[in-house]
């Protein structure tokens, strides 16, 4: 009867930490480099600055936070932008619609 249960959890073995990939924590850690960087240059005495100073960390840890069903955000948009980018129209013809024939009886 060859009917397999695979677990919902079977590819977190292959993430780093169960939860990432290797891309994940590399763009997580240049989010946190470039702000680190900004922080250091940037003068911070206003909230408006740290905030600024500090939004490519927080952009890349939205990116990599994981969610439910996906990886992380970053699959989820990915899923949504091909989603609605590929769609394809098909054209259905049944068995009863006449294919080239005159409608006019």
């Amino acid at each position: 009867m060859n009917s397999y249960l695979i677990p919902a959890n079977t590819k977190k073995s292959m993430l780093i930490f169960g939860l990432f990939t290797k891309f994940d924590l590399i763009l997580f850690l240049i989010g946190i480099g470039l702000s680190l960087l900004m922080l250091m240059i940037l003068p911070v005495e206003q909230i408006v600055v740290a905030i600024i100073a500090l939004l490519p960390a927080l952009v890349t840890g939205f990116l990599v936070m994981p969610v439910p069903n996906y990886y992380n955000m970053r699959t989820l948009l990915m899923s949504a932008i091909s989603f609605f980018m590929n769609q394809r129209k098909f054209k259905w013809k049944g068995w009863c619609v006449p294919h080239g024939e005159d409608q006019k009886k």
